[in-house]
């Protein structure tokens, strides 16, 4: 008996991790929403984050988890865009330095514009426990598209990263931790 549970668990696990890494999602073509949210970490992020912009697809944009002492300027400079998109248009959370942060940072810069609708831009890899966190964060009240940027991750970082999902989808399942 407990060696078919196990089994049936083993073998769920791996249907699973199989599915998490064949079936990464992908860019949404341009969708409106009232914001754009950006999570740092990882290449062309920001670049499609100012490519929906850009497009209309939002008013504004929140790139969250910045580092501690870069600026509009550098960003500006680093993304070639004007620093007058900063100024209207584009605001800069330092707070986060994970995931979970990330969607706190996200949930207060929603609140304070009355936002109803948000992109979610991250890599593909990263995008449904990043969906997941967001989403929970900010209730049911405010729809989260996501937008995958297309990544190359090793699969080491596919099999964590599942494994953090599943461990997240628990705990919020059960109501720990958050």
């Amino acid at each position: 008996m407990i060696r078919r549970l196990v089994a049936t668990v083993a073998l769920l696990w791996v249907l699973g991790f199989g599915w998490f890494m064949l079936a990464l999602p992908g860019l949404v073509p341009t969708r409106p929403t009232d914001a754009i949210v950006v999570l740092t970490g990882g290449p062309g992020r920001i670049d499609r984050g100012l490519a929906m912009l850009r497009a209309g697809a939002a008013r504004r944009m929140l790139v969250s988890g910045v580092a501690p002492g870069v600026g509009p300027r550098a960003l500006a400079r680093a993304y070639r865009v004007p620093r007058k998109l900063f100024g209207c248009c584009i605001d800069l959370g330092h707070e986060a330095v994970d995931t979970r942060s990330n969607a706190e940072e996200t949930r207060a810069w929603v609140r304070s514009h009355g936002y109803t609708s948000v992109r979610l831009v991250t890599s593909d890899w990263h995008l449904r426990r990043a969906r997941l966190e967001l989403a929970h964060a900010l209730g049911p009240d405010v729809m989260v598209i996501g937008d995958g940027v297309p990544g190359n991750p090793e699969p080491g970082l596919l099999l964590i990263e599942y494994n953090k999902l599943l461990v997240r989808q628990f705990a919020l399942a059960f109501g720990l931790g958050g």
